[in-house]
């Protein structure tokens, strides 16, 4: 696996975004808005992926290391 990149408070950050995100998601598709809702879910799982694993391709890309702090 790769080596992590994103700590401390990037990473909490990330988690809460997920969250938020999360709650957005089931809003908005359950109202019918799946374009917003999908947009949301995507973007849910990825912030959800990058708290849970310490990972982020984006910042591997970069050049950028929250781990660090």
């Amino acid at each position: 696996m790769a080596e992590k990149n994103v700590g401390g408070r990037d990473r909490q950050l990330r988690a809460i975004l997920a969250a938020a995100l999360t709650v957005v998601a089931v809003g908005t598709l359950r109202s019918g808005n799946k374009r917003v809702g999908l947009l949301a879910v995507v973007g849910a799982l990825a912030f959800g992926f990058n708290a849970t694993t310490g990972f982020c391709g984006i910042n591997e890309t970069l050049g950028i290391d929250t781990a660090e702090e």
